[in-house]
């Protein structure tokens, strides 16, 4: 009888600790109304599994979800999967010289700086997005972030970003990022950041007469932005833009087949004068052009220090050799969101 009860506690007790263990769904849905399994994005990403091998998708129903969206170091691999760009909106308004809420922040800060303005903060590798709108509604504030991105293998196919000035951060320069079939639009360096970075089939607008990339770049990156096969159009008002300039000395820009349009002034690029810090950024910045096309590619008026590619300098412009690694990472073999 002794034994016979001590069974049964044995079986109580292993039967109550694995009804405690948690269950990490690999797929969850976000609904603001309520129809889902979270009516926040952020409380779906804060239920993911830490340090997750495996991917988790979350599906976000149509809506428009106001939230300052962190995905943290330890949340990887998360895919964010709306039902269309168009419908399903995370949406901000957060600026640089926004008072804090509460008197100061984290880094002792009482208001806001470009770094902390965003909308979406990813710093969790293997961070996924598709389906996306991702904005900053500040408006002509100064600077203003949509999407910040510090983490590595990261793919953003079929989303829009919108804002106005530095409307999305590629940060860290360990930082892999590969964009498709996505829309950007902004002001004033719109584009800016460190990380290396493909994007492929965008549509890129700009909204005023000003630039489209800043890169920061460091000396040891053997690549920085690519934009490939991308559309470069811009809002009506617009007649002289510029494909770039350097915030960083080694900042690295190159467009290949893009069409650009009658917008982009002919002498394409910016040295960004006036940085007491870095003065002469144009003798280490590389800018570079390969068979783009349309009213603003022609390039008898380009900048003397930037380049035309030729055919054999743009054969090493491929996916494997700009965001391989080390790991041989390839963003089309493994996107899981379409």
């Amino acid at each position: 009888m002794k034994v016979f009860k001590l069974l049964m506690v044995a079986v109580l007790f292993i039967g109550h600790a694995f009804a405690q263990q948690p269950v990490f769904p690999a797929e969850l849905t976000v609904a603001a109304d309520g129809s889902g399994n979270y009516k926040t994005i952020q409380e779906a990403v804060n239920s993911v599994r830490d340090l997750g091998q495996k991917r988790v998708i979350i599906h976000i129903k149509k809506g428009i979800y106001h939230e300052k969206l962190v995905i943290p170091s330890w949340k990887t691999n998360v895919s964010l999967v709306g039902e269309s760009a168009e419908s399903t909106i995370i949406t901000n308004n957060d600026y640089s010289g926004k008072p804090v809420t509460g008197g100061k922040d984290a880094y002792g800060k009482d208001k806001m700086t470009t770094y902390t303005s965003y909308t979406v903060l990813v710093q969790g590798d293997g961070f996924e997005a598709s389906n996306l709108t991702i904005e900053n509604t500040a408006g002509r504030v100064g600077q203003a972030v949509a999407l910040h991105i510090e983490a590595d293998r990261c793919i953003i196919t079929k989303c829009r970003l919108l804002g106005n000035q530095d409307t999305l951060y590629t940060a860290k320069s360990n930082s892999r990022q590969f964009y498709q079939d996505c829309y950007i639009e902004g002001t004033t360096d719109f584009i800016f950041g460190e990380a290396t970075v493909v994007f492929q089939h965008c549509t890129i607008r700009n909204l005023t007469n000003s630039f489209v990339t800043a890169a920061a770049t460091t000396a040891n990156q053997e690549f920085g932005y690519v934009l490939m096969d991308c559309k470069l159009i811009a809002d009506s008002t617009v007649k002289k833009a510029l494909l770039g300039r350097p915030w960083r000395p080694y900042a690295k820009t190159v467009f290949i087949r893009c069409e650009v349009g009658a917008h982009i002034s002919p002498q394409g690029w910016n040295p960004w004068k006036g940085d007491a810090m870095f003065p002469d950024k144009e003798k280490t910045a590389f800018y570079a052009e390969y068979k783009c096309y349309g009213a603003g590619a022609k390039t008898t008026e380009r900048v003397t220090w930037s380049k035309q590619l030729t055919d054999k300098e743009a054969k090493k412009y491929t996916l494997q050799n700009i965001l391989g690694g080390k790991d041989n990472w390839n963003p089309l073999a493994l996107a899981k969101v379409k």
